[in-house]
């Protein structure tokens, strides 16, 4: 008897303490919900930078300077964070969209100049996000005639038949599969130890190829669609100042979680392509195609399979934001929760940009390389305006209220803004001048 009321006494401490764990346990989990229900749009429009004109830079990288540009990462990922996270504060106080803030600011001339810049920028990137899709499928053994028109026709059916819950889940997979670099380069057994070391020491050379390739990483890293489609997420998703602390931990995931897999990439480059001499690579294509005698073929089409992803991913979400972009400036609903005909002008635009994008791809003997240049010279010229667009609004208490910069940020802001304009200016010079030292995506 006395074994039972022991038994009794027993499971009843364990019921309380069991309780009491999980009162303690639920601040936790309501953080983590709390998280989950915001994260998306950081992590989506960071790792989303990591495009067909992206990736080719970063191979290029790999190939030509093998491991040296590593240490260019770390600050990279604080431009990253610093510019973004400005974006998302942005989004999160005011409930707007940026192309929204700059209309109501600025007025209408300089919204009209924002809107046909992101129309021409990103007609550009649209296409060579197509351009990345028929890479990667030669690299396959596929034909561009059958994968372009395929892929076009997927990522418009995502967009158009999906909710904004729908979509975003598949982006965040999509970002999943950026793991297939990582497992590239470990297959490419690279010099850890010396990618360790030139990742933490600095090894700056003045010979202009360097500087160039150093100026591209950068110029790649931050581009004026992401800032549109970031905070156009946000506002879309209805987070609120209450949840500001969760977007600001969900823009410096997507930052940290970028230029990882960008470390990757370069590693398993500069352990293959540069390790053999193989420093001319034209894009990723040809680089998925190369690492095949040197890391094998699982290495090879892992690589190919990023690309493609990658391609996929950006050529869904480049011609949202600008779809955002211009009809938010003009005033027309925007969105993917919207239907089709309550929203003619949005997903007519997105259209659009798909169709023109994936059909200039398919023309015979199309001029990708003049393709690619152009986008990355129009994405330089364009990224300082709305760098300082940002900052103007950014700093307006009657806006923000208890949201501006702080003094500390506000120089950290500048100093990042400042430096990417100088080094976007000198890329798009040496564009201009020598083109074909400039083959280094967009």
């Amino acid at each position: 008897m006395n074994t039972w009321v022991t038994l009794e006494r027993t499971f009843a401490d364990m019921k309380v303490r069991g309780k009491q764990i999980s009162r303690r346990a639920r601040p936790y989990r309501r953080r983590i919900a709390l998280f989950l229900a915001v994260v998306g749009p950081g992590i989506i429009t960071s790792n989303v930078d990591n495009d067909a004109g992206g990736i080719t830079v970063y191979t290029t990288a790999g190939a030509q300077f093998g491991y040296t540009l590593l240490w260019s990462l770390i600050p990279m990922t604080i431009a990253l964070y610093v510019s973004e996270e400005m974006c998302a504060r942005m989004g999160v106080v005011t409930g707007k969209g940026l192309s929204d803030l700059i209309r109501e600011e600025f007025g209408f001339r300089s919204t009209f100049f924002v809107m046909l810049a992101a129309l021409a920028v990103d007609l550009g990137n649209t296409v060579a996000e197509f351009a990345g899709v028929a890479a990667a499928a030669d690299a396959l053994h596929i034909s561009k005639y059958v994968a372009v028109p395929l892929a076009a026709i997927a990522v418009w059916l995502l967009v158009v038949y999906g909710t904004y819950r729908m979509v975003e889940k598949v982006f965040l997979v999509a970002c999943g599969f950026y793991l297939s670099y990582v497992l590239s380069a470990f297959l490419a057994k690279p010099d850890w130890l010396l990618a360790a070391k030139e990742t933490v020491v600095p090894s700056l050379h003045m010979d202009a190829p360097y500087l160039l390739m150093l100026t591209a990483l950068i110029g790649t890293t931050i581009a004026p669609w992401q800032f549109f489609y970031l905070q156009a997420g946000f506002v879309e998703k209805k987070v609120g100042p209450r949840q500001y602390k969760h977007a600001k931990w969900d823009v410096l995931v997507g930052s940290v979680s970028c230029m990882v897999i960008v470390f990757f990439i370069i590693v398993c480059c500069a352990a293959t392509l540069n390790a053999k001499g193989l420093t001319s690579i034209n894009d990723a294509g040809e680089a998925a195609k190369a690492l095949v005698p040197l890391a094998g073929k699982w290495a090879a089409g892992l690589f190919a399979f990023g690309l493609l992803n990658a391609s996929l991913f950006a050529a869904s979400i480049l011609p949202l934001s600008t779809a955002h972009v211009i009809c938010e400036g003009l005033g027309f609903e925007a969105g993917i929760d919207h239907k089709f005909k309550e929203a003619p002008a949005f997903y007519s635009l997105y259209t659009g940009l798909i169709v023109v994008g994936a059909g200039i791809i398919l023309i015979p003997k199309a001029p990708l390389f003049k393709i690619l240049v152009l986008s990355q010279v129009a994405n330089g010229v364009w990224l300082p305006v709305v760098l300082i667009f940002i900052l103007l609004l950014i700093k307006r208490r009657d806006l923000m209220g208890d949201y501006v910069n702080t003094l500390g940020f506000n120089i950290v802001a500048w100093t990042v803004s400042l430096v990417v304009i100088i080094l976007t200016i000198v890329l798009v010079y040496a564009t201009l001048t020598q083109p074909s030292a400039a083959n280094l995506g967009g």
